[in-house]
Protein backbone atom coordinates (compact mmCIF):
# COMPACT_ATOMS: atom_id res chain seq x y z
CA UNK A 1 0.00 0.00 0.00
CA UNK A 2 2.89 2.29 0.99
CA UNK A 3 4.40 1.76 -2.49
CA UNK A 4 1.79 2.78 -4.21
CA UNK A 5 1.11 6.04 -2.27
CA UNK A 6 4.78 7.15 -2.97
CA UNK A 7 4.33 5.91 -6.39
CA UNK A 8 1.44 7.35 -7.38
CA UNK A 9 2.75 10.94 -5.18
CA UNK A 10 6.07 10.52 -7.56
CA UNK A 11 3.48 10.47 -10.50
CA UNK A 12 1.68 13.17 -9.21
CA UNK A 13 4.33 15.59 -8.66
CA UNK A 14 6.06 14.28 -12.03
CA UNK A 15 3.06 15.05 -14.20
CA UNK A 16 2.20 18.38 -12.59
CA UNK A 17 5.97 19.50 -12.99
CA UNK A 18 5.44 18.31 -17.10
CA UNK A 19 2.12 20.35 -17.21
CA UNK A 20 3.39 23.45 -15.64
CA UNK A 21 6.59 23.18 -17.56
CA UNK A 22 4.30 23.11 -20.93
CA UNK A 23 1.99 25.64 -19.35
CA UNK A 24 4.69 28.57 -18.74
CA UNK A 25 5.62 28.08 -22.44
CA UNK A 26 2.68 27.84 -24.23
CA UNK A 27 1.45 31.67 -24.02
CA UNK A 28 2.39 34.29 -26.45
CA UNK A 29 5.35 37.17 -25.39
CA UNK A 30 5.15 35.46 -22.05
CA UNK A 31 1.79 36.39 -20.82
CA UNK A 32 0.17 34.44 -17.88
CA UNK A 33 -3.43 33.23 -17.56
CA UNK A 34 -4.06 33.20 -13.97
CA UNK A 35 -7.11 31.41 -12.57
CA UNK A 36 -10.17 33.97 -11.39
CA UNK A 37 -10.10 33.28 -7.70
CA UNK A 38 -13.40 32.56 -5.94
CA UNK A 39 -14.98 35.13 -4.54
CA UNK A 40 -14.38 35.29 -0.82
CA UNK A 41 -12.30 32.30 -1.11
CA UNK A 42 -9.02 31.80 1.55
CA UNK A 43 -6.61 29.20 2.50
CA UNK A 44 -4.77 29.24 6.24
CA UNK A 45 -3.10 27.22 8.65
CA UNK A 46 -5.42 25.02 11.04
CA UNK A 47 -2.52 24.10 12.77
CA UNK A 48 0.38 24.86 14.12
CA UNK A 49 -0.48 28.41 15.64
CA UNK A 50 1.53 31.12 14.58
CA UNK A 51 4.07 31.47 17.58
CA UNK A 52 4.16 28.41 18.43
CA UNK A 53 7.53 26.41 19.96
CA UNK A 54 7.11 23.11 17.98
CA UNK A 55 9.45 19.66 18.46
CA UNK A 56 9.81 17.34 15.46
CA UNK A 57 7.73 15.72 13.66
CA UNK A 58 5.75 18.62 12.90
CA UNK A 59 2.08 18.29 11.67
CA UNK A 60 0.89 20.92 9.43
CA UNK A 61 -2.98 20.94 8.79
CA UNK A 62 -3.97 23.31 5.66
CA UNK A 63 -7.56 24.93 5.31
CA UNK A 64 -9.55 26.38 2.54
CA UNK A 65 -12.70 28.02 2.57
CA UNK A 66 -14.28 29.32 -0.41
CA UNK A 67 -12.25 27.13 -2.53
CA UNK A 68 -12.18 23.81 -3.21
CA UNK A 69 -9.16 21.53 -2.87
CA UNK A 70 -8.33 19.02 -6.00
CA UNK A 71 -4.83 17.53 -7.09
CA UNK A 72 -2.84 19.15 -9.80
CA UNK A 73 -3.82 18.56 -13.60
CA UNK A 74 -7.27 18.41 -12.35
CA UNK A 75 -8.99 21.81 -13.90
CA UNK A 76 -11.95 21.92 -11.88
CA UNK A 77 -14.21 25.35 -11.39
CA UNK A 78 -13.25 26.51 -8.32
CA UNK A 79 -10.92 24.40 -7.04
CA UNK A 80 -6.83 24.74 -6.40
CA UNK A 81 -4.39 22.50 -4.46
CA UNK A 82 -1.67 24.23 -1.71
CA UNK A 83 2.14 24.71 -1.84
CA UNK A 84 3.55 25.48 1.29
CA UNK A 85 6.39 28.25 1.27
CA UNK A 86 9.31 27.72 3.92
CA UNK A 87 11.51 30.66 4.78
CA UNK A 88 10.16 32.60 1.62
CA UNK A 89 8.64 35.82 1.64
CA UNK A 90 5.24 35.71 0.03
CA UNK A 91 6.27 39.53 -1.44
CA UNK A 92 9.39 37.56 -3.01
CA UNK A 93 7.40 35.21 -5.42
CA UNK A 94 6.59 35.85 -8.91
CA UNK A 95 2.79 34.75 -9.11
CA UNK A 96 2.87 34.37 -13.08
CA UNK A 97 5.03 31.61 -12.31
CA UNK A 98 4.79 28.00 -11.13
CA UNK A 99 6.01 27.62 -8.15
CA UNK A 100 9.31 25.40 -8.36
CA UNK A 101 10.04 22.43 -6.79
CA UNK A 102 12.31 22.76 -4.07
CA UNK A 103 12.88 22.28 -0.29
CA UNK A 104 11.60 25.58 0.53
CA UNK A 105 8.38 25.22 -1.80
CA UNK A 106 6.50 22.24 -1.18
CA UNK A 107 3.63 21.17 -3.47
CA UNK A 108 0.64 18.88 -2.35
CA UNK A 109 -0.36 18.28 -5.81
CA UNK A 110 -2.21 15.50 -4.60
CA UNK A 111 -4.81 17.96 -3.01
CA UNK A 112 -2.94 16.70 0.34
CA UNK A 113 -4.25 19.02 3.34
CA UNK A 114 -1.85 18.02 5.88
CA UNK A 115 1.90 17.17 6.08
CA UNK A 116 4.35 15.88 8.68
CA UNK A 117 8.05 17.62 8.37
CA UNK A 118 11.39 17.04 10.49
CA UNK A 119 12.71 20.38 10.60
CA UNK A 120 15.74 22.24 11.40
CA UNK A 121 15.82 23.47 15.27
CA UNK A 122 15.43 27.26 15.09
CA UNK A 123 12.90 29.76 13.76
CA UNK A 124 11.13 29.51 10.20
CA UNK A 125 8.48 30.71 8.90
CA UNK A 126 5.36 29.43 6.46
CA UNK A 127 2.95 30.37 4.29
CA UNK A 128 0.28 28.54 2.45
CA UNK A 129 -0.50 29.79 -1.85
CA UNK A 130 -3.27 28.16 -3.46
CA UNK A 131 -2.50 27.27 -7.00
CA UNK A 132 -4.66 26.31 -9.92
CA UNK A 133 -4.51 22.79 -11.75
CA UNK A 134 -1.06 24.32 -13.89
CA UNK A 135 1.02 25.52 -9.96
CA UNK A 136 0.21 28.77 -10.74
CA UNK A 137 -1.63 31.38 -8.66
CA UNK A 138 -4.79 32.31 -8.53
CA UNK A 139 -5.67 35.86 -9.51
CA UNK A 140 -5.94 37.29 -7.44
CA UNK A 141 -3.39 35.25 -4.87
CA UNK A 142 -4.75 33.15 -2.16
CA UNK A 143 -2.26 33.52 0.24
CA UNK A 144 -2.70 32.84 4.07
CA UNK A 145 -0.73 34.53 7.15
CA UNK A 146 2.53 33.87 7.62
CA UNK A 147 3.07 31.99 10.61
CA UNK A 148 6.61 31.62 12.40
CA UNK A 149 7.35 28.56 14.68
CA UNK A 150 10.40 27.72 16.74
CA UNK A 151 11.46 23.92 15.98
CA UNK A 152 13.06 22.97 19.06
Amino acid sequence: MQKHIILATAFTLLAGQALADSHSHSHDHGAVERTPSPEGAMVYFISPSDGETVSNPVTFQFGARGIGVAPAGANWPDTGHHHMLINIDPADVDLNEPFPFDDQNLHFGGGQTEVTLDLPAGEHSFVLIMADDMHLPHDPPLISEVITLTVE
